[in-house]
This record gives C-alpha cells, structure tokens and sequence, in this order.
C-alpha cells in the first residue's frame, strides 16, 4: 500500500525535525527500514522483503534512502529530503547501510527492522550505541498535523456510514453467522474508500466476552447482544469503532450495563484535554464502571493512538504519565465483558485539541435495538 502523497515540503519539515531530535538525543544517526517511520519520512512504503530497504539519516549529511535496485521505480523522490541510493543482487547493503551512517557512535534503529539485518549490522559498526528510533521519531508521529485530523476524520466518517447501516438494520444478522457479518463490514469499508481492511471483529452473545473475540461460524440468534469493532485503512490513515446492537429485546441486565458504558465513554471523551495525563482519561472512564459495580470487567486499557498504524502511541492507560498534547488522535473504548454471558464496548476516535477533546465518530452511541 503506498502512502499519502504530500508535498515535498511537509517530508522536509519531518526530517529536519528528526533531526532536532537527534541533537537533543545525543544520536549520530537514524536507521529506519519496513514500517510506518519510513512512510512518515519519506512517502515510500516498502515491502516487507528480504532485500533490505533502509532510510539513513545522519546527523549531518545528507539523508539516504537505499533501496534494492529492482524496486527503485516504486519511489517517489523526494528533492532534499532524500538520495535514492538503489543496491544491486552482488552488493552488501548492510555494508552500504554502515557507510551511509558516517562512523557514528550512537544509532538509533526503527522498531520494526527486522533481527536479521541488525545481526549483520553490528560488525560494520564495532563499538556503537544503539537505542531506539521511537525515542527519535515517535513523538513527531504522536502530534498529528491538520492534514492527518483531516485524513483520519475522513477514514472516521467513513465508518461512521456503515455503523449507521448496521443500526438501522440495514445489514442482516439473525441467521447469518459471526465470519459472514464480519465478511460484509469488510466489504463495505472497502466500498466506502479504504484501501485495507484492518479488522472486523463481529461477537454474538457469550462471545463478546472476548475483547478480541475471532468471528467465526456461530450463528447470530434472536434476541442477544451484538458487538461489531471495525476500521481499516484510507489514503494510509486509519478508522476504527465499535458499536453495539440487540437483535430483539434489550434485556434489563444489558440495558442497565450498557447505561453504565455510555457514560463512562462520554466522561472520558470529555476528560481527553489537553495537558491531561493519558492515564487520568483511564481513570475516568475505570471510576465510572468500578463505581457501578462492574470494574472487574473492564479488563484493558481505555484506547490507543492512531495514525498511519491502527494502534500507536499515545496509549491511554494506567501508567502513561504523558500529558495530551494538540494534534493527539487515540481511541476512547471502554468496555464491560461478563464471562459466559455476553460483552459490550463503545469506541469512538478522538483528537485532543486547545478547543477541547474532537470526536472523530459521530454515529448513534445508544445501544439500539435491530
């Protein structure tokens, strides 16, 4: 999948604060193969092969992207921001990797650069240092621009459309089974734009009590809870939401959990300002549930960031002490899940912003009946 196209100079702006970045890290140089780093920086998205794609940033000098030879015509280059340095069958690119890094004594390497190619780095670069590049690069990627709001509203609205279907009873679930729902919100986040579908989680009664549960050839019956958790990616950002659904009666039991989940949701929303501590929106939304009864059913964090990828820093979760920042996306999900019996979570999207918590998902947030 390619990566937003943007203008040259938002990739210019990017590097030349990496490189800030750097100075203040005492990092001599940056080495970012497969993952959403490279995208970021450069607008290429490479394929996760065994022939090494690696962007070089030194702290001085020029940055270089190396790249196999046969896959050079895939990138869009990028005046000043890098050189395109393509590696023939009988080169070593570890070794032009090392070249390129200019004798530094402090690395920092992408998180998703495979084991592999970091072995065979490390007798070209005897002596260095290495950390992470996420220390470097991830608390640029944590602050979205308003071109990523724009993108990551879009992908939002998008969903937000097939949610509204879903709650309208507009796509069928009694008699259907979990894996064929879920093959139908797949479509439907295609047709409504996305490139990729991420996930399509769809959970029927006693299933939803899994979090992550696997749609599978359970039938969806009459009467019982559904819980469908979906998103994907568009124009390289990405939507993600949960709603939930009764097939028939709302039983007293879910009604009265769920009055519970709605308002633990919005409090947390609302709690997501800037300069509050990721882990203080968790609890908000944990004191609401635990004070009804139910917190030993909210068993993971409120949310995650989002961005280029599905789950990314900033993560909203006891612990984190990060205090929001404008321009952070993350979702706000708590849920409630009753072993055996049923689950229920409500997701939304939201951007911390100086005028207050933005939701990027707009669709109904009652638990409606299909």
């Amino acid at each position: 999948m390619s990566a937003p196209s943007l203008d040259t100079s938002v990739y210019l702006d990017r590097v030349h604060r990496v490189r800030s970045a750097m100075v203040d890290r005492d990092v001599d140089a940056v080495l970012i193969s497969v993952g959403h780093d490279l995208p970021y920086l450069t607008g290429y998205t490479a394929m996760p092969l065994e022939r090494l794609t690696m962007l070089v940033v030194p702290r001085d000098g020029e940055a270089s992207l190396l790249i196999p030879e046969l896959e050079a015509a895939r990138v869009t280059e990028q005046p000043g921001v890098f050189d395109l340095v393509p590696w023939g069958e009988t080169d070593d690119p570890v070794e032009i990797a090392a070249g390129l890094a200019r004798a530094p004594q402090r690395v920092a390497i992408g998180d998703q650069m495979w084991a592999r190619f970091l072995v065979e780095l490390l007798p070209h670069l005897p002596g260095v240092e290495y950390t992470r590049a996420v220390d470097v690069v991830g608390a640029l990627r944590r602050t979205k621009d308003q071109a990523e709001i724009d993108a990551l509203a879009a992908a939002g609205a998008a969903v937000d459309l097939i949610a509204g279907e879903l709650q309208r009873g507009e796509i069928p679930l009694v008699g259907r089974t979990e894996a064929e729902v879920s093959a139908h919100l797949g479509r439907r986040i295609v047709e409504e734009g996305h490139q990729k579908v991420n996930f399509a989680i769809v959970a029927a009664g006693e299933n939803a009590a899994s979090p992550h549960h696997h749609a599978g050839d359970r039938v969806i019956r009459e009467n019982e809870i559904v819980l469908c958790d979906f998103g994907g990616t568009m124009n390289g950002y990405c939507s993600d939401t949960t709603r939930c659904v009764v097939t028939g009666e709302i039983p007293a039991d879910i009604a009265e959990a769920y009055a519970v989940l709605h308002e633990a949701q919005a409090a947390g929303v609302a709690a997501a300002t800037v300069g509050t501590p990721c882990e203080d929106v968790d609890r908000v939304t944990r004191k609401v549930i635990a004070e009804a009864g139910y917190g030993e059913f909210f068993i993971h964090r409120t949310g995650h960031g989002i961005g280029l990828e599905e789950h990314e820093d900033p993560y909203i979760v006891e612990g984190n002490d990060l205090p929001l920042a404008a321009g952070h996306a993350f979702s706000v999900e708590p849920g409630i899940y009753v072993p055996g019996k049923w689950g229920m979570r409500l997701e939304d999207i939201a951007v911390a912003t100086d005028d207050g918590p933005l939701r990027l998902n707009n669709s109904d947030h009652d638990l409606i009946s299909v």
